[in-house]
């Protein structure tokens, strides 16, 4: 690659993110609007996971791109893509399509049926309003189905939630009793200083960005107004989530690595799914000037998408945190999985004028002390 191409310029950085965004989601949306997802996506990891493969990647594959979609940035491949992702919404959920997908058989179903909820909540006018009737029907009717499985007692309370906050939004009949009793029993688990349990015991992994303070930021915008006491909580998770995007940004090296800690490592940038997402909203904390977090995102990426082998002969991602590395991938993880990493993308959905994208190049804090600068102290959040 072009030394040039490898500066933090705003222009390139912007450029170097849909190009990399794009790249990674094509073989997904393309494959799948023309009915041959199932057929041609390879399968890396356990076999007896084909069954969710398809969904995972589809639904991961949305809840990335889609801030993208609903943007009015790029206009001619931006309407490329939404077409296709409202093709394979079509396709995903039609009873007589070959790439018709699971969401109703074993439990994986709960969580990738929630990330594309997500995904249609970030782009509402693109993949709910512009959708025809009886796609729309079909799509909620595939949500519905995950209502006869059982989440697990930990993060993936969330996933029943973001599907009924999606079935609220459509204007579906929607279970608020999945909702409160999500919300409730995360504040039961918070942590503190921007930690959640996952379930009733703190773990070391990425799951508080992968899933945890991004749900609970979307399925509270969405629903909300609906309770008082729903309301009350924004406040609080808002202040939890951008600690918890200050501790993600700290824990990017110089170089632009991180550690490689806890499960599901095969997410790669998945990891910063919660600093994009603020980053999105325009509700990082003050101690994290957008343009500086754009650099150290940028840098993350890189390292991680030109290792060699990352990607297959045909553009698929192959399992690894660092390159190909299928020893990496848990027992859940396929290769539909691994679309998670596209949750690093949601300022895509910012216009290029956005201070994201075009404040000058910063260093990120981890850069700026290990060169002997001064930087803010950093201080635990103060729940009093």
């Amino acid at each position: 690659m072009a030394s040039h191409d490898r500066s933090h310029g705003q222009s390139n950085d912007r450029a170097y993110w849909l190009r990399t965004m794009l790249r990674i989601a094509e073989p997904v949306l393309t494959s799948l609007s023309e009915g041959r997802l199932e057929a041609s996506m390879p399968m890396e990891g356990p076999t007896d996971r084909r069954k969710y493969a398809p969904l995972e990647a589809f639904g991961r594959t949305l809840a990335g791109i889609a801030p993208w979609l609903e943007s009015g940035t790029e206009e001619s491949e931006r309407h490329r893509f939404a077409e296709l992702a409202r093709e394979g919404l079509d396709r995903a959920t039609h009873p007589e399509s070959p790439d018709r997908m699971n969401f109703g058989e074993g439990d994986q179903p709960i969580v990738d049926a929630a990330f594309l909820a997500q995904g249609i909540l970030r782009a509402p006018t693109e993949l709910w309003d512009r959708l025809p009737g009886r796609v729309r029907r079909q799509v909620a009717h595939a949500l519905k189905e995950t209502r006869t499985r059982k989440p697990h007692f930990c993060n993936w309370l969330l996933f029943s939630a973001m599907v009924e906050a999606a079935l609220h939004r459509m204007g579906e009949d929607w279970d608020p009793m999945r909702i409160d009793y999500a919300l409730k029993q995360h504040e039961q688990w918070y942590a503190g200083d921007g930690a959640y349990g996952d379930g009733p015991h703190f773990h070391w992994d990425y799951y508080n960005s992968f899933v945890i303070h991004p749900m609970l930021l979307d399925i509270l915008a969405e629903v909300a107004g609906e309770h008082p006491e729903w309301e009350r909580m924004k406040t609080p998770v808002l202040r939890r989530a951008q600690r918890y995007a200050e501790v993600l940004e700290r824990l990017i090296s110089p170089e632009g690595t991180f550690p490689p800690l806890g499960r599901s490592l095969a997410y790669r940038f998945g990891a910063f799914h919660l600093l994009a997402q603020l980053a999105l909203l325009k509700q990082l904390p003050d101690s994290l000037p957008a343009p500086q977090v754009r650099c150290a995102l940028t840098a993350v990426i890189r390292n991680m998408l030109e290792k060699e082998d990352t990607f297959d002969g045909r553009g698929w991602l192959r399992i690894g945190f660092c390159g190909h590395q299928p020893w990496i991938g848990e027992r859940y993880v396929s290769t539909g999985s691994l679309y998670l990493c596209l949750t690093v993308f949601p300022p895509l959905g910012l216009d290029a004028g956005d201070p994201f994208w075009s404040g000058k190049p910063m260093d990120w804090t981890a850069k700026k002390i290990w060169s002997g600068l001064q930087v803010p102290v950093d201080r635990a959040l103060d729940e009093g």
